[in-house]
């Protein structure tokens, strides 16, 4: 016999479900689906830089990891080929292409039904991409950087991943709570631009940017507080694998978060969101389903 729930309960878990089911359209207005009741994104670093494993995936070695991965059960996954971490020295899009183009047209043509994002900023490079066959842009900068992606997002409407950017000056006040409503306030400006200029809100996910332009104890209340974004009634995509907020916090080097990674990802499930986009997808599929059964 368990425990009845309450009239609070019930609503939080009604809202909980009504946003992790809402479709998320990609190019070709292609409704993506997933298999169990939540997605997982599998990181490529096509970079010799890349916080985590720069350097380990380039070239053949990117489409055999990007490969990998797929047999592994990402739903998704996602190409980079510039690294996005704080302090990385930026790349020419020529270095960009040359790194993504070969693994993309290797996925396109060993596994043509397999759903590519590319993490870019560039809309030379996204209108590329998208022409080869990907079908999402993962941009960190929510189009700050090169404002003529946001032409591109209208022209092709691929899936796009909205990321809260954050900058220097967001760390200067060290408070969570303003934060939150730092994030809650961009969302809400961003999403109204993005379909006021021609991109439906179906294609449109949010990711809280964890990690950029945000001070530890700013991680940690983001990611105690999802519930900030549901308001928005997008699915949340989660990007944390291996970041510093668990090194700080536990005060363990890059190679040892796997777990505190994998507990987050269990945990963020529970707490409505639907996508995470990690390094080990294994880990993350095996505490997704345990997270699942216990529901």
């Amino acid at each position: 016999m368990g425990f009845p729930k309450t009239k609070s309960h019930v609503i939080r878990s009604s809202r909980l479900d009504a946003v992790m089911q809402r479709q998320w359209q990609v190019f070709g207005g292609r409704a993506l689906t997933t298999p169990a009741p939540f997605g997982v994104m599998g990181i490529v670093n096509l970079t010799p830089d890349s916080f985590y494993d720069g350097g380990l995936h380039q070239g053949v070695e990117g489409l055999a990891h990007a490969l990998r991965l797929l047999d592994q059960g990402a739903d998704v996954v996602d190409l980079g080929a510039e690294s996005t971490r704080p302090g990385a020295t930026p790349v020419s899009q020529e270095e960009e292409l040359s790194r993504l183009l070969p693994v993309l047209a290797g996925m396109r043509r060993l596994k043509p039904s397999a759903v590519i994002s590319v993490d870019t900023y560039h809309a030379s490079t996204a209108s590329t991409a998208l022409e080869m066959g990907a079908s999402i842009i993962n941009d960190v900068t929510a189009c700050g950087e090169d404002p003529e992606l946001l032409d591109v997002l209208v022209q092709y409407k691929p899936g796009y991943v909205l990321t809260h950017p954050g900058d220097n000056l967001s760390q200067q006040n060290d408070c969570g709570e303003d934060m939150r409503h730092h994030v809650r306030a961009f969302f809400a400006s961003s999403l109204a631009r993005l379909v006021r200029s021609g991109l439906p809100e179906e294609r449109i996910v949010l990711d809280p940017g964890i990690g950029f332009g945000k001070s530890a104890q700013q991680n940690l209340t983001l990611l105690a507080h999802p519930e900030d974004w549901l308001e928005f009634e997008r699915p949340i995509v989660m990007g944390l694998s291996n970041k510093s907020v668990f090194g700080i916090l536990l005060g363990l080097p890059v190679a040892q978060r796997g777990t505190a990674t994998t507990a987050a990802t269990a945990l963020l499930w529970r707490r409505g969101v639907f996508w995470h986009r990690v390094h080990d997808v294994v880990a993350a599929r095996q505490a997704l389903t345990v997270s699942v059964a216990l529901r």
